[in-house]
């Protein structure tokens, strides 16, 4: 194990530690008044039960993911997609409604969210997938979008829940990660028109469908410009109240615990809206901070895609570097009302079970492939003594 350590990205890991720790702080001081005035649970429910996920996840990730050979996900993708595709099938059924939307499963102790692990799963599933195009030398364009038909398939079962935010998360994803592919990369033109007909059918077929493609919900957080002017609306309150949360608390924030937009204003404060608490209570210098620090911790992800010695661990790395990217830019400029908000949680930060187990096992997916890539090095100066 501590051979294992030793080959890891100890700067990644010390930065990621750090956000996990600076989350559950957050977490409990976000979440206390919720806790027992809306739910009639103890101040430390939250608490509590972000950290037993993370706890969860460390465990995985240490003694299994760490050390588990990334080119055996081979064995893993193909059961993993239609298992995915299965459960997110069978929420029609038996899922639970939160947030309008049927996306978990009740499992009495804890709720499990398939749509988060669609997020990694599409990744190991085109990893392995176009790792092996690439091995075989397929020249066929039309192979490298197999793929992306079961990722269609995945995004439409999202939408359908209707979980517009994750779904457009999902497709960034995949859409991203398959343009850092080298071959897309060098054949780019080709690949964009074929793309664009089938985004053209696609919306014609919708158009034609008689069917609205947006619910009123959804139209109504089109309408994300000036959220203070209407305060009062559902599309106005909760981003004016991160407003004035990031406004109370200045450069250096009100402290520690003493929110008052936590009482109640923000509704859910604790997951996607923990940023203006934090704002709110450590200043506008420590949400700086927050944003530099994710930079960094984005380039070291980077930076390994970029060392990768193979096509499998270069998209394994490529694609947790979109997934941060998206879900980052996302939840600050949606709670920023640049863009419409969505309901994304903040990496490493947010509350949330099955996105932090998710995000928490995919940065151990990152530093799998870190040591596979030291461990080539070393095999390769050995080789050439």
């Amino acid at each position: 194990m501590r051979k294992l350590f030793s080959k890891m990205d100890i700067a990644l890991f010390i930065m990621v530690v750090l956000y996990i720790s600076l989350g559950l702080v957050m977490i409990y001081s976000a979440s206390n008044i919720t806790a027992v005035v809306r739910y009639g649970y103890a101040p430390y429910h939250f608490f509590i039960r972000q950290a037993l996920f993370v706890v969860a996840a460390f465990l995985i990730g240490m003694t299994i993911v760490i050390r588990f050979p990334t080119r055996n996900y081979a064995a893993l993708a193909w059961p993993l997609v239609f298992l995915l595709i299965g459960s997110l099938a069978f929420l029609f059924v038996k899922g639970k409604i939160a947030g309008g939307a049927i996306s978990w499963y009740d499992l009495k102790f804890f709720k499990i969210q398939p749509s988060e692990f669609a997020k990694s799963i599409l990744v190991v599933f085109m990893a392995i997938y176009y790792n092996k195009l690439h091995y075989k030398n397929v020249k066929n364009i039309y192979a490298y979008f197999v793929p992306l038909a079961f990722a269609l398939i995945i995004i439409g079962l999202v939408f359908m829940q209707p979980d517009l935010g994750s779904a457009a998360i999902i497709a960034g994803i995949v859409f991203l990660t398959f343009i850092s592919i080298p071959i897309v990369q060098n054949n780019i033109m080709k690949f964009i028109k074929i793309i664009a007909v089938g985004c053209i059918i696609a919306g014609l077929a919708i158009l034609y469908s008689g069917n609205s493609f947006l619910s009123s919900i959804q139209k109504g957080r089109l309408n994300f410009r000036n959220p203070c002017s209407r305060y009062t609306e559902t599309t106005g309150y909760q981003v004016c109240n991160g407003f004035i949360a990031i406004n109370n608390g200045g450069l250096f924030g009100v402290g520690l615990g003493n929110s008052t937009q936590k009482y109640l204003y923000l509704p859910e404060a604790h997951t996607d809206f923990i940023f203006p608490i934090i704002v709110e209570e450590l200043g506008l210098v420590t949400g700086i901070l927050i944003v530099l620090g994710y930079a960094y911790i984005l380039a070291r992800i980077l930076r390994i895609a970029k060392q990768s010695e193979n096509l499998r661990c270069s998209i394994l790395a490529y694609g947790t570097f979109w997934y941060f990217t998206l879900h980052i830019l996302v939840n600050l400029l949606g709670v920023l009302a640049l863009i419409p908000l969505t309901g994304v949680p903040l990496p490493f930060l947010s509350y949330g079970g099955s996105f932090t187990v998710n995000a928490i096992i995919m940065f151990f997916v990152v530093e799998r492939v870190n040591i596979e890539n030291k461990t080539n090095k070393t095999k390769r100066e050995i080789k050439a003594l």
